[in-house]
């Protein structure tokens, strides 16, 4: 589904994934169509993956495992907390196995995995007395992001094949979502991402994706360094206002997270006459939309959305 915007002249078709799909919502079902299926092949059980206490991935994944019948595991980021966020623990109702992982080994466990360690991976999870059936347990990485979720999001754009545009920008996380776009945006299209934390990692890790997916490199894509207001959790009242002012004029969700920054840097490039009418935009809007419950629950409900 597209909504149809424009800011100063500019037009901005809003590739709306946060309505596409009616459970697993945004980009996350991309992302774990494909890994679902090869569990399936694989006749796994179980479901493992890793995120952070707001993860938008830990809530999908809890989703799309009660959905398709798996049981699902969840490694947390961090010491066990006295109460759960908002996000853990509609996961957990949704059936998530919930687990906690000091963030030094959390970070050991997520790179064993991202370098297909996986037996050092369970063993590093049995030193945390966390137990698992490792011969019936697929394990998906952090953010979902892997070849077979880059699968996944290459068919993104085809929901916009009848849409004109010549300019793609999307929210960048794990970045397999614009990884899998720029895999299979034309290649005169130009594509600019917005990454929601501070970091000089996300173009080789992009590059990465790309070569392990289809082996080649492509040019026609930029990164947007200057509007992650400091990361994940952070926020200054700038960008709270526009999201509010955004929801109010356009009547469309969006996240302090993800998709708020990006529509901020959007309008903010138009602004500086970086974007103009020429830019014929799409815009990918992720969802991610159960954030903003947990953004509000730790916030005092800031965002009126």
């Amino acid at each position: 589904m597209i909504s149809n915007i424009s800011y100063k002249g500019v037009k901005i078709a809003i590739l709306r994934l946060d309505i596409v799909q009616p459970i697993i919502q945004g980009n996350k079902y991309y992302k774990l169509k494909y890994n679902l299926l090869e569990a399936k092949k694989e006749n796994k059980s179980i479901l493992l993956t890793f995120g952070g206490e707001y993860s938008n991935h830990i809530h999908a994944f809890a989703l799309a495992g009660k959905t398709e019948n798996f049981k699902t595991i969840g490694i947390i980021r961090g010491n066990k907390p006295k109460n759960h966020t908002i996000t853990i623990q509609e996961s957990i109702n949704n059936g998530l196995e919930v687990y906690y992982l000091n963030r030094t080994d959390f970070r050991i466990a997520r790179k064993l995995v991202n370098n297909n360690k996986i037996d050092d991976f369970f063993d590093l999870l049995e030193k945390n007395n966390i137990n698992i059936v490792k011969t019936n347990c697929y394990v998906i990485p952090e953010g979902g992001t892997n070849n077979l979720a880059l699968k996944g999001t290459s068919e993104i754009l085809e929901i916009a094949k009848n849409i004109d545009y010549n300019t793609i920008c999307c929210a960048v996380g794990t970045a397999g979502t614009i990884a899998g776009i720029i895999s299979s945006a034309k290649t005169n299209d130009k594509i600019i991402g917005f990454p929601a934390l501070k970091g000089n990692f996300f173009e080789k890790d992009i590059e990465k994706l790309l070569l392990q997916f289809k082996n080649k490199k492509f040019t026609n894509w930029q990164l947007k360094h200057n509007y992650h207001f400091k990361g994940f959790g952070s926020y200054d009242i700038n960008l709270i206002d526009f999201i509010n002012h955004f929801f109010k004029q356009y009547n469309i969700p969006i996240c302090s997270i993800y998709t708020g920054k990006m529509f901020y840097g959007i309008f903010d490039m138009i602004d500086k006459g970086e974007l103009s009418n020429t830019d014929k935009i799409l815009a990918i809007h992720t969802g991610g939309l159960q954030g903003i419950k947990a953004f509000n629950e730790k916030n005092n409900n800031l965002l009126k959305v």
